[in-house]
């Protein structure tokens, strides 16, 4: 029986087997799931492989003692924060604070009492909240600030920032990326005939039914403005590029947009461009791409809407 419903893991760094045991019961009796190393290196392997928000280490040990471990943890990069709790028989102020400048939270003086233990680690666990509860809403902060909010999609900034990396990724891995513009045909009679209301509904629900038809986590829609819209499909060429969009173009016009009590019928225009690294070596910029997009959807609407148009097509003048 635990004497708390602690789900928190703590790594134990200990060469002494009779000292590291005992530890290892008595936080086990408090609840905790309690992870056993003799040294600071295996402590940092195991930290690397699987990581544990805190860390109770004794500082004399062999190949790496617990300050040169607690120096090398905030090296490193790992997932959060460790919360580092340093074990030791020296009780002067200076090996006190050699300790804490080393990167300490805490300490704990041999022998240690188990109520000073438990309540140093209640300390712990309440920093470590802290530090989720912040992360979490950093987070989701993050996430407000590039995304739509009106569809969910990304936003206009998300797309500046992706698009480059995502030509990066293109040209190092040696891929193809595919673009494709998209916008709703006559969505300002939407507007004037049923209202803004309506208008963003439709806008909504258009994005709804292109997410539902993209590669999860590869393929991403961003909001470019009004109600043109960019989709990004990595490791697609041209060819790919078109069938995706003529596929979704085909889903919008048979779709019923159901808003209101209202029942809408809508089509939209799509401009396909790509890059292909394989067969041009010259950097292409996101500038360039967009427009080259955008010059695909003009020439879309200027054909009567409700089409696809790719840049090959548009550079043959079909």
């Amino acid at each position: 029986m635990t004497e708390g419903g602690n789900f928190l893991t703590i790594l134990i760094v200990e060469d002494d087997p009779v000292s590291r045991n005992l530890l290892q019961k008595t936080l086990r009796k408090f609840g905790y799931e309690a992870v056993a190393v003799e040294n600071g290196r295996q402590a940092l392997q195991k930290l690397k492989g699987n990581f544990i928000p805190v860390v109770i280490s004794d500082w004399m040990m062999p190949e790496m003692d617990g300050i040169e471990l607690c120096r090398e943890i905030r090296k490193a990069n790992l997932p959060g924060y460790v919360y580092f709790i340093l074990v030791t028989a020296r009780d002067k102020k200076e090996d006190l604070i050699s300790g804490l400048e080393a990167g300490a939270d805490d300490y704990l003086t041999k022998p240690f009492d188990r109520a000073e233990l438990r309540a140093r680690l209640i300390v712990a666990e309440r920093i470590i909240k802290l530090e989720q509860s912040l992360k979490k809403a950093n987070e989701e902060i993050r996430i407000l600030s590039i995304t739509d909010p009106l569809t969910h999609s990304y936003n206009r900034g998300f797309l500046m920032e992706r698009l480059p990396q995502e030509v990066a990724r293109a040209k190092r891995y040696n891929h193809p990326l595919a673009l494709i513009m998209s916008d709703l045909d006559f969505f300002k009679e939407i507007n004037d005939n049923y209202g803004h209301q309506t208008g963003d509904q439709v806008l909504k629900q258009f994005v709804e039914a292109i997410k539902g038809k993209i590669r999860q986590g590869i393929d991403w829609i961003a909001r470019y403005g009004g109600e043109e819209f960019i989709i990004v499909v990595p490791e697609t060429d041209l060819k790919g590029g078109a069938i995706l969009a003529e596929r979704l173009r085909n889903l919008v016009a048979e779709n019923v947009f159901t808003l209101n009590q209202i029942q809408l019928k809508i089509t939209a225009s799509f401009g396909v461009t790509s890059w292909d690294p394989r067969k041009d070596p010259d950097n292409k910029d996101i500038e360039t791409i967009i427009r080259e997009a955008d010059d695909c959807l003009y020439q879309a609407k200027k054909e009567g809407r409700n089409r696809v148009k790719t840049i090959d097509e548009l550079r043959k003048g079909k």
